[in-house]
């Protein structure tokens, strides 16, 4: 694991990196970054934040990503039974769709073989970049995601055009 630099760019948009999340490599070639988080007390282990990016058109609609990513998780017995409405802002004049949910989560990747991990949750953002979308999406025990989100929400009111 190395640290993260400052900051990074892809598809015409440039964002802030939190301090305290580690570089780690990529698990696929179809991701722009992955960024490891520290487990929140009480957790057996920590989250991981995947950047994807898809060119002008690629990748599928918002609402298909939102859609899919929701997929991902089945509700629990003491959870929420339906996924909350996904949240849509500008962060200047960038288009940003912000994606919470919570259950068990399927792990892998679509159509492969997959590992149940109860108790996870997402935070996710869609961002629609001038020259492409740009996918961040944190994953991980729900302690985890909690004290993980104003670092990722603060990543998010980071983007800028550039």
């Amino acid at each position: 694991m190395t640290p993260v630099p400052a900051s990074s760019s892809a598809a015409g948009v440039t964002w802030t990196v939190p301090k305290g999340w580690l570089v780690v490599p990529s698990s696929s070639a179809m991701r722009f970054a992955t960024y490891r988080v520290e487990a929140a007390p009480g957790d057996r282990e920590g989250g991981e934040v995947s950047v994807f990016v898809f060119g002008k058109g690629d990748g599928g609609s918002v609402d298909s990503n939102v859609a899919r990513w929701q997929g991902q998780f089945q509700p629990e017995a003491k959870g929420p039974k339906e996924p909350p409405v996904p949240q849509k802002t500008k962060v200047g004049p960038i288009d940003v769709t912000i994606v919470t949910t919570e259950g068990t989560y399927a792990s892998g990747m679509p159509g492969a073989a997959s590992t149940p991990k109860s108790g996870w949750a997402l935070r996710g953002a869609i961002v629609e970049g001038p020259a492409g979308s740009v996918f961040f999406k944190l994953v991980g025990p729900k302690k985890t995601v909690a004290k993980e989100t104003p670092a990722f929400d603060s990543l998010v009111k980071s983007l800028k055009r550039g």
